[in-house]
């Protein structure tokens, strides 16, 4: 029986690819790197910040902290008048109609996941931080985490994400998990293990 349903963050929530894709392609101009589309999902898309400057850059330390933060205001700036994933506020209600819990499991940054979840105006009843956690998407982890604080089993629960990293997390906790197609192509979620892919919740709806 569905008890909890687990939700991603950017990209699932709200399409916010493409201003981190700004964001990324601002501060790694003077480095050199083209960020364009196809860069962004191969070597950006669900990864934890350390590992992307590490990967591109070389970068780890202060100097590594400096790109990142930069780039997180950049992204914050740019993030003004979010609007919620189509479907999105409908899948909530059925939620609340149908007494579920819920929560968001991220590896954004916490200044950017409170800044996004407030300009969505939504407060979710549970908030896993990859960063507090200690291991990100793709690892299983902080979606083992989000299924022991609601005190449910996987196979009780849904997830919905939009990057293969983000689906392997909660398919490798054995939550049934689904994708949503802001960002990735089908093919990459359903081999990262999504059961099946929606445009938005409104196709989602079905399942509650």
């Amino acid at each position: 029986m569905l008890k909890a349903v687990l939700f991603d963050l950017d990209g699932t929530l709200a399409d916010t690819d493409p201003l981190h894709l700004l964001a990324w392609r601002e501060v790694l101009a003077p480095y050199g790197l083209k960020v364009d589309p196809a860069f962004y999902r191969e070597r950006i898309s669900g990864r934890l910040n350390p590992e992307i400057v590490r990967d591109l850059l070389g970068l780890e330390g202060k100097e590594a902290e400096r790109l990142i933060a930069a780039k997180e205001a950049r992204f914050r700036a740019l993030a003004q008048g979010l609007r919620p994933t189509p479907g999105l506020p409908e899948f909530l209600e059925r939620i609340r109609e149908k007494g579920l819990l819920w929560g968001v499991v991220t590896n954004a940054p916490k200044e950017n996941a409170r800044h996004v979840l407030e300009a969505l105006g939504l407060r979710p009843p549970l908030l896993v931080l990859a960063e507090e956690v200690g291991r990100g998407k793709p690892d299983p982890l902080p979606y083992q985490l989000a299924l022991g604080r609601l005190g449910v089993a996987p196979e009780e629960a849904l997830a919905f994400e939009d990057s293969p990293s983000g689906v392997r997390s909660a398919v490798g906790a054995g939550i049934p998990t689904y994708g949503l197609l802001t960002g990735h192509e089908a093919e990459a979620l359903r081999e990262a293990g999504a059961r099946g892919v929606f445009r938005d919740f409104r196709e989602a709806l079905g399942l509650l």
